[in-house]
């Protein structure tokens, strides 16, 4: 069955003509699959090296599995770096893809740190600044069709056996796509940190705000570590992530003994040929008991001058740097209240037209950081940030997602997440700081951001 699967021919011929390495792609349409379950799945072959991405719409999730190629960075232009390296080896690549699907075919997932200059923390050691891989196998469902994409590096004829080996491979995880948990670890400790100091730094970050004319916001960020009495497993933290954030992106990425996983109700941007969409996502309350309190918060929040202005700071930027990379750019008068499980926000989308052939890097660096998640001006606001903020953000509040060989993708704003590395979880949540700022109030705030990775690690619903 293998050896007469109908590629088999055409990888014969296309490594008899290779002269070193490089990819063979190609897409099959299979019966309906569980992503979540082929991650899973996936760990007796795959284990540190597995990726997931659902999307807030719930429209396509992608899961992969395995690295066929690995491209890192740490070159100041890390953005136009890795795209470099995609580019370099698409050139090179035999793509055999049948279907006009967006996330088919070859596709490197992975993402980029929030800072690169900010010195790496020991938990973040596993992940270059610049992380992407391409999936051996990966499976993608959209519109209720799953399709499977099978990648592999090819050298020469020897990588025969690399075709049939790979594909054994792929029918076994197929055809056993159901939950498979090892026993969960207890939760022994859970560290807030020196929250009367993070306090400090909020209030010193209102002074230098109050201080200086042209600096308008500034976001700090807090680290929670939890302690568990055995290795973590990411699998059964992804499920529950998957299952109680439906609203949510829901993300996983493996890096040998670490994983980063998160559900972020923020997109950072989408590139489909010439449409380009992004968010402008700031400001934030809580869920109220009841439809009622939840209604007056919601309203509360549309009203409230200090949330209010930290909402318009975001769309301000976002609409200039649109406009500077787009053809057009829509961007509505006012914000309204999205709602995710534990927390409402307030929500503008943007979208633009740009040319079909634009990578969507462009946008992610430009992008990145949003005032929503460094402050504005940006450049001013990540000084304070380097300064006040006592630790490494590592990929959390940084762009994470995928790009195609078509030059489209997506990526999400990790935040909401967590690294996980052996028998400890790292939880990060952060607030944006202006004038207006109360540091009790901002605590309070980062504690309800904690709420989804706390549930999810088995922390409790509160």
């Amino acid at each position: 069955m293998i050896k007469g699967h109908p590629l088999k021919g055409a990888f014969v011929d296309f490594i008899n003509e290779i002269n070193g390495s490089t990819l063979f792609s190609y897409v099959e349409k299979v019966e309906k699959g569980d992503p979540i379950c082929f991650y899973e799945n996936g760990k007796e072959w795959y284990k540190g090296e597995r990726f997931y991405f659902k999307d807030r719409d719930g429209e396509r999730t992608i899961a992969g599995l395995g690295s066929v190629q690995t491209i890192q960075s740490s070159k100041a232009e890390r953005f136009e770096d890795v795209e470099g390296q995609w580019d370099a080896l698409m050139k090179r690549a035999s793509i055999h893809n049948p279907y006009d699907i967006y996330g088919t075919g070859p596709v490197a997932f992975g993402g980029f740190s929030f800072d690169p200059l900010r010195p790496q923390g020991e938990e973040w050691s596993r992940f270059a600044p610049s992380f992407f891989y391409v999936p051996e196998l990966m499976m993608t469902v959209y519109g209720g069709e799953t399709y499977v994409t099978v990648n592999m590096m090819c050298e020469d004829v020897e990588s025969g056996r690399l075709f049939d080996q790979i594909e054994e491979r792929k029918q076994a995880i197929l055809s056993d796509l159901k939950r498979s948990f090892e026993k969960e670890a207890v939760l022994m400790e859970l560290r807030a940190g020196d929250t009367q100091a993070w306090k400090e730094s909020v209030q010193a970050a209102v002074h230098r705000i109050e201080a200086d004319d042209d600096l308008k916001k500034v976001v700090l960020a807090r680290k929670a570590t939890a302690a568990f009495d055995g290795t973590i497993s990411s699998d059964r933290i992804l499920r529950r992530l998957d299952e109680g954030q439906p609203d949510s992106f829901v993300f996983s990425i493996e890096a040998m003994d670490s994983c980063f996983l998160g559900a972020s109700p923020e997109r950072l941007v989408k590139k489909r040929a010439q449409t380009v969409l992004t968010t402008c996502l700031a400001g934030s309350t809580g869920r109220g008991a009841t439809e009622q309190e939840d209604e007056q918060l919601a309203d509360a929040l549309l009203h409230d001058n200090k949330n209010r202005m930290e909402h318009d700071y975001v769309v301000q930027m976002i609409r200039e740097e649109m406009q500077a990379m787009c053809d057009y750019v829509a961007v509505p008068d006012a914000p309204v209240v999205m709602k995710v499980r534990d927390i409402q926000h307030l929500y503008t989308p943007v979208i633009g037209g740009a040319d079909k052939d634009e990578s969507i890097l462009r946008f992610v660096r430009a992008l990145h950081p949003t005032p929503a998640l460094g402050g504005l001006p940006s450049e001013k606001a990540l000084s304070v940030i380097r300064e006040l903020e006592d630790m490494d953000r590592g990929f959390y509040a940084a762009p994470v997602g995928w790009m195609d060989y078509r030059k489209n993708g997506e990526f999400a704003v990790a935040i909401r997440s967590g690294l996980l590395v052996q028998n400890e979880a790292f939880l990060y949540a952060g607030c944006g700081v202006v004038a207006e700022s109360v540091a009790e109030m901002e605590l309070e705030e980062t504690n309800m951001k904690l709420r989804p990775m706390l549930r999810a690690i088995g922390g409790g619903n509160e």
